[in-house]
């Protein structure tokens, strides 16, 4: 504590008092050791943010400490309180992350370094975008909609959102210091921005506030007009609603009716979109003030409505049951109208908690009637969570558990980008600069051959983090590269991007996407050790009418390798009838053995694998009768039997792959790449990633070039062109294909 003293000597007798005072307000929520970290943050913040202030004129220490009163007053825990004060911290001092990780802790630093990157991407986008006038109106919803979610995509700790918003709460307090410009620019972007989410957060204290305060600067006189015409302070209306919820509790108790009854008065923002968006005059609104009644099941929802109607005359035409016909987003609730007490008018909502829950966190969220937006399932989905991590932190006794229920990693599945005009991008996460260039425009996608990321020349396949700045570089006239549709080469995870790169390729010259077709399907059958196929019948199998189809559709790249593959899969071969001769006697159906092959003739036999060709399917296969070990499985085009004398072809028979899924085939792949540490235990790792048994591996490194052959055991083609597929991806891999 003696530091801290210290510290706090330097700034002026009146911050001193203030913070003291301030302190001795917080004590009773916080324990002492808690109240001694907030009393060390106001020590570090203090001195630097002396002779500063806000644009509003507030100092900014004053400002840090309501900020940080807000979020007190939503029980946050101290960390919180701490990071709110120290918020500004990375402006004044240039070592503030040393200072604050010896000082206070990952868990506050990490909350500091939250809010300034989100400050950082706010006044990047809003210079550049947000406040231009030429744009189109859905247009700039839309970038609105794109930075709400861009901003909470890039906090890893919800809590940086609340410190903002706080903070935005206690700007627009004190706004009336401000300019006339600064006031307008920092409503519209509350309005915008901060506003909606705290509503989806649930945060309604805050929303509230932070809607009617940026109105009261947009729209003053219409403000002031809808002010005067409630005739009351709010703290009045308050206390009215308070007085009817609890005759409205005990009348249901009384009636049996087990329910909970809350409500509040509409503040001024709200009545004022609703006279806009319905064009009524404010003597035409009946829920200025509102109740709502919480019951267990549809029974008690139409008996609380009955007590509703007996207390207080209901008013004509202002009733509504969307439990009997829900809307068309299946929200369920009744609305009804009545004159409450002292004759003034009151509207009444009831459901059951199931519907509440539903028109809260489901379909008929209310953020979402009440903004107009899309549906976006998944982002309901984590917002719903976020509104449930606030719900239990009320709940939750243990500070440390709450601590580690707001952490999270939100939006894990997008990622969210610049452009050099601040234009805010969603892409898909593990997008490159070549799926960014596609969003933008075709043309630019097709022209791209370089990159800049946040002023710095990244490549092409270069993954995209949050927040970051892309430029792109082109040439004048250009032409996507047919490496861009090669999934191992990792330059595309957009499925649209793909396909715009497909249909460029689509239109170019039919005898070059025939030769270049040929050529990869050449490629896929030599990496895959396929030798004897019927490729007419694969491109059947695929739907086309003649092969030239087909291999014009692979150069196009409207047919993947792994299409290919499955194609090959299913293409059974014929029995081997130039090798296997027919046996005297046989029977005309061929058995299946216990591994799945069917063998001409045979059957119970124990059957193998030969060790010299080790065949898998699709191979055209034969079966070698041995003396004591069963048949042997032989590839067709195995030199063993090519070279077999005719004294012993008797023994070959006729045979072909079964319908057993589960049986496993033993293959050698090579894998060639230039040498370095750690790459075997990264194709290790990789053939544990994906299941692949491995019965052998031999290793040769020799002038710093690494050749590996492994003995694997698959099921089938389809894995084996993945594993293939997944190899080249591993970095300094030149090949990897099937031998022998």
């Amino acid at each position: 504590m003696v530091s801290v003293q210290h510290k706090l000597s330097s700034t002026s007798e009146s911050d001193d008092g203030s913070i003291r005072q301030w302190l001795d307000a917080l004590s009773p929520r916080f324990a002492p050791a808690e109240i001694a970290v907030i009393q060390r943050a106001c020590a570090l913040a203090a001195p630097l943010y002396a002779g500063h202030a806000e644009l509003t004129g507030a100092p900014l220490l004053q400002h840090a400490m309501g900020a940080a009163t807000i979020l007190a007053g939503m029980n946050m825990d101290h960390e919180t309180i701490a990071a709110a004060i120290m918020h500004a911290l990375p402006e004044y001092r240039d070592d503030w992350v040393p200072a604050l990780e010896s000082g206070f802790g990952s868990n506050i630093r990490n909350l500091v370094e939250g809010i300034s990157r989100m400050e950082q991407i706010q006044e990047f986008s809003e210079m550049q975008s947000l406040h231009k006038k030429d744009g189109k109106k859905g247009d700039g919803a839309q970038q609105i909609e794109s930075l709400r979610k861009m901003l909470l995509a890039m906090v890893q700790d919800i809590r940086v959102v609340l410190i903002k918003l706080a903070e935005r709460t206690q700007t627009l307090r004190s706004l009336a210091g401000a300019s006339v410009e600064n006031q307008q620019r920092i409503a519209r972007e509350t309005q915008g921005i901060f506003a909606p989410l705290a509503n989806r957060l649930g945060v309604w204290q805050i929303k509230w506030e932070l809607e009617d305060l940026s109105l009261r600067y947009l729209e003053p006189e219409l403000y002031k007009k809808v002010a005067r015409l409630l005739d009351e302070r709010r703290v009045d209306r308050e206390q009215y609603i308070a007085d009817v919820v609890a005759q409205l509790q005990r009348e249901l108790d009384q009636a049996g009716v087990k329910a909970e009854v809350s409500g509040r008065p509409k503040h001024i923002y709200s009545i004022i979109n609703k006279m806009k968006r319905k064009h009524l005059d404010f003597s035409e609104l009946y829920d200025v003030r509102a109740v709502r009644i919480l019951v267990e099941d549809v029974k008690g929802c139409y008996t609380a409505l009955g007590l509703v109607h007996n207390l207080w005359q209901p008013i004509p035409s202002e009733f509504d049951d969307y439990i009997a016909h829900p809307k068309s987003n299946d929200y369920r609730s009744l609305h009804t109208a009545v004159i409450g007490p002292r004759s003034l008018a009151l509207e009444v909502q009831i459901r059951t908690f199931e519907m509440h829950q539903h028109s809260e966190l489901g379909v008929a969220a209310h953020w979402r009637y009440k903004e107009g937006a899309k549906s976006d399932a998944r982002f309901d989905e984590k917002i719903a969570w976020l509104r449930k991590i606030l719900e239990w932190k009320d709940e939750l006794s243990d500070k440390g558990d709450m601590v580690e229920q707001f952490k999270s990693e939100l939006f894990h599945d997008q990622v969210y980008v610049l452009t050099p005009q601040g234009r805010v991008i969603d892409l898909p996460r593990g997008a490159t600069p070549v799926d960014f260039a596609y969003t933008l425009h075709t043309d630019l996608g097709h022209r791209t051959r370089g990159a800049k990321v946040d002023g710095s020349i990244v490549p092409l396949h270069y993954k995209l983090k949050n927040g970051q700045r892309v430029e792109i570089l082109t040439t004048k006239v250009g032409a996507p590269s047919r490496d861009w549709l090669n999934p191992a080469l990792g330059f595309l995870q957009s499925a649209s991007a793909r396909a715009k790169v497909r249909h460029w390729f689509k239109y170019q010259s039919f005898e070059e996407n025939v030769t270049q077709g040929r050529a990869q399907l050449d490629k896929e059958l030599h990496r895959l050790g396929v030798t004897a196929i019927n490729q007419e019948k694969v491109a059947q199998r695929l739907h086309f009418h003649k092969l030239e189809e087909l291999l014009a559709a692979i150069g196009r790249g409207d047919v993947t390798p792994h299409q290919v593959a499955a194609a090959i899969q299913e293409e059974m071969p014929p029995k081997a009838e130039a090798i296997a001769k027919p046996l005297l006697a046989r029977p005309a159906r061929a058995q299946a053995s216990a591994a799945g092959i069917l063998v001409e003739g045979v059957g119970n036999l124990l059957t193998k694998m030969a060790k010299c060709c080790k065949p898998a399917p699709p191979d055209e296969i034969v079966g070698y009768v041995t003396r004591d070990r069963g048949v042997t499985i032989h590839r067709a085009d195995c030199a063993a039997m090519l070279r077999m004398p005719e004294s012993r072809r008797e023994r070959v028979l006729g045979a072909q792959w079964g319908s057993n899924k589960s049986t496993c085939f033993a293959v050698d792949i090579e894998v060639l790449a230039h040498d370095r540490q750690g790459l075997l235990r990264d194709i290790s790792d990789l053939f544990a990633r994906e299941r692949i048994n491995v019965t052998r591996v031999n290793s040769l490194s020799r002038h710093n070039q690494a050749d590996m052959q492994f003995s694997i055991e698959i099921t089938d083609l389809e894995q084996l062109s993945r594993l293939l597929a997944l190899l080249h991806q591993v970095p300094n891999v030149v090949s990897a294909k099937r031998y022998g």
